[in-house]
């Protein structure tokens, strides 16, 4: 009876302290419907864009967008590594590396990374995507011609025109002179944009074409030209005769290159030259080059003739002698 007594007592406190820790400690007693860890999402790359952002005279801004896709369940400490490597060297130019965090929802997340590399040649970007600090995924693009995109103050609707019948730069022969001729410049232009275009200015330079030197060279406001005209600016040069010239055109917009344009103008009736056409070796009179009427002429240095005399080896009267007396001499030893 007593020995009855007690196997009842302990079980009734066996029970009692397995409640209170249950109690206590949460999770002691197993939930049958636990499955365990919950085991995260897949994700992986869906798609990588690169868009032109911000640019310098020395460096542009890439805008690397990365959509990830996600599903299942959550997936925390999701990253973004991206990177930019020369495409002529295979250096390394920059890294950027993003934080996205956890993913819950299914479907693509779109992210942004801006990558600052300079403005010349090309570039292979290289998105590397990390969960938990372990790489699940990567995807590569390109990029090239990267000095196409212009900064601000080199963007410009306005450029010279492309066409046969209107050429970029003409010119007409005004006057000529018995040393120089005037030529009438013209530089034609076109607005594309939507806006009107100011603040422009035409510089022409004349070179003479074998030697490079600069003939002439004037500046001409282009005033304002409203939206989808297209205008001439004109203006004139004096230059010497007998040349043949290349007429560079660049247009200016506060100081900087916008577009630039060359034509031909050939004033030597026995050579002509083209705008591509290969620099041939012509006669140079500098001083027609010279700023004022000075410069020397070359001299002539006058040589009078002199006369000159030479012999050449033979066989004089003296040896013709002694080859008689020796003959002599030779055939009277033979009659003996």
């Amino acid at each position: 009876m007593e020995r009855n007594a007690l196997l009842t007592a302990g079980a009734v406190g066996v029970v009692v302290v397995a409640l209170v820790a249950a109690a206590v400690v949460p999770g002691v007693i197993a939930d049958p419907t636990d499955d365990g860890p919950v085991r995260p999402g897949p994700v992986d790359v869906a798609g990588v864009s690169i868009a032109a952002g911000q640019a310098t005279g020395e460096t542009v801004t890439l805008e690397i967008e990365t959509r990830i896709d996600h599903r299942g369940n959550p997936t925390q400490n999701v990253s973004v590594l991206v990177r930019a490597v020369d495409a002529e060297s295979g250096l390394l130019t920059t890294t950027q590396e993003l934080d996205v965090g956890t993913l819950s929802k299914d479907g693509e997340t779109a992210t942004t990374t801006n990558l600052t590399v300079p403005r010349e040649g090309g570039y292979d970007v290289e998105v590397v995507l990390y969960s938990d600090d372990e790489r699940v995924d990567e995807a590569r693009k390109s990029v090239r011609g990267v000095s196409a995109i212009k900064p601000p103050y080199l963007q410009s609707t306005t450029s010279f025109t492309d066409s046969e019948a209107l050429p970029p730069v003409s010119f007409a022969i005004a006057e000529t002179g018995e040393d120089r001729t005037t030529l009438d410049l013209t530089a034609t232009l076109t607005n594309a944009g939507d806006d009107p275009a100011e603040d422009l200015s035409v510089l022409f330079v004349l070179r003479q074409a074998e030697s490079n030197i600069v003939a002439s060279r004037t500046t001409v406001d282009a005033g304002t030209i409203e939206a989808g005209r297209t205008e001439t600016v004109d203006a004139s040069a004096s230059v010497p005769n007998d040349y043949n010239y290349y007429i560079d055109a660049v247009l200016l917009r506060d100081g900087v290159v916008i577009d630039t344009a060359r034509g031909a103008a050939n004033l030597n009736p026995t050579r002509t030259i083209s705008v591509n056409q290969t620099r041939e070796d012509v006669e140079l009179r500098v001083e027609d080059f010279e700023n004022g009427d000075g410069g020397d002429a070359p001299r002539e240095t006058a040589y009078e003739p002199t006369e000159t005399t030479s012999s050449a080896p033979g066989f004089g009267p003296l040896v013709a002698v002694v080859g008689l007396l020796a003959a002599v001499l030779v055939a009277r030893r033979w009659s003996k």
